[in-house]
């Protein structure tokens, strides 16, 4: 299969890396609207040639969209304008419903797949990328009702080379959930690193004293502005519900801590300690309910 990767950041890269290793893809096309990206996604083994859109449109069976979601809404419709219904296209974008709607009334809107691997790290750029990123990590499918059967088997087969589990969602569903467990993540984290810069002017103590905890809670504050400014803006209503309710609990504890109720602030860290065991659980029942690495990669083949 040829497969066009259509941005070549940490996730288009990583996806380049592995549809080589595991065989998916026999050749891989690559488009990235800055030219020192594709040359570097050349050098690091990213992809096998730097094309324009025109030709990925023209040669790929399949196309790949890793850039902003932003993007995606203004480039989808281009794309789809430009293939065949032998072709598919999948967006890999953390927002899914307003990316739908652009090409809700498109006459080749069967030919794409909406889809979000559950997967990344706080880094961007072709140097970004590597091996096993997706493996053992969630990927959507979203509204696939709306798609060609063929084209549907098609990202089933591609998550499925990755070692993702699939799992079919609404649009709308989907990013509800993502603005609690992915979203909300990044603005935490991002009002947390402006909170410290604002209050702490020293470089050095910032770096001296920052813990394991202060790295690992402000390390999403490295991410990309423009790529989440424009999950923000697609999500926005979501991603408002979910920070009222932030700012509100935010709120309690400065208030239990204000008005000296430690036994307070206590009960609400236990209550907080639940979610360790809800992922700890969530992994136990999805290890006992899955095949093992061998039975899929068996199962690939």
């Amino acid at each position: 299969m040829t497969v066009a990767i259509i941005g070549l950041g940490l996730i288009g890269g990583s996806l380049g890396l592995d549809l080589k290793a595991n065989g998916f893809a026999e050749r891989r096309l690559g488009v990235d609207s800055r030219r020192e990206h594709g040359l570097q996604a050349l050098e690091l083994d990213l992809i096998d040639e730097v094309v324009d859109l025109e030709t990925a449109c023209q040669e790929a069976d399949l196309l790949l969209l890793a850039i902003p979601v932003g993007a995606t809404i203004g480039l989808l419709p281009e794309i789809l304008g430009q293939i065949t219904a032998r072709q598919t296209v999948l967006d890999m974008g953390s927002t899914k419903a307003e990316i739908i709607r652009s090409v809700k009334n498109h006459p080749l809107r069967a030919r794409f797949v909406a889809a979000h691997p559950m997967a990344g790290t706080e880094f961007s750029g072709p140097q970004a990328a590597h091996r096993n990123l997706f493996q053992e990590n969630a990927a959507i499918i979203c509204g696939q009702e709306q798609s060609a059967a063929d084209a549907v088997k098609t990202a089933e087969k591609l998550f499925k080379s990755l070692f993702m589990r699939i799992i079919y969602m609404d649009a709308e569903e989907h990013d509800v959930h993502a603005a609690y467990v992915s979203h909300i993540s990044h603005i935490s984290s991002f009002a947390l690193a402006l909170t410290v810069l604002e209050k702490e002017k020293s470089e050095a103590n910032i770096f001296n004293l920052a813990s394991g905890g202060f790295r690992s809670t402000v390390r999403l504050a490295k991410s990309s502005p423009k790529m989440w400014g424009d999950v923000y803006k697609q999500n926005k209503n979501n991603l408002l519900d979910v920070l009222d309710l932030y700012v509100e609990k935010v709120q309690l504890f400065r208030d239990l801590i204000a008005q000296d109720d430690f036994e307070g602030t206590y009960e609400q860290m236990a209550q907080a300690n639940e979610i360790g065991r809800i992922l700890e659980v969530g992994g136990e029942r999805r290890e006992a309910r899955g095949e093992s690495r061998e039975e899929r990669v068996e199962s690939r083949e």
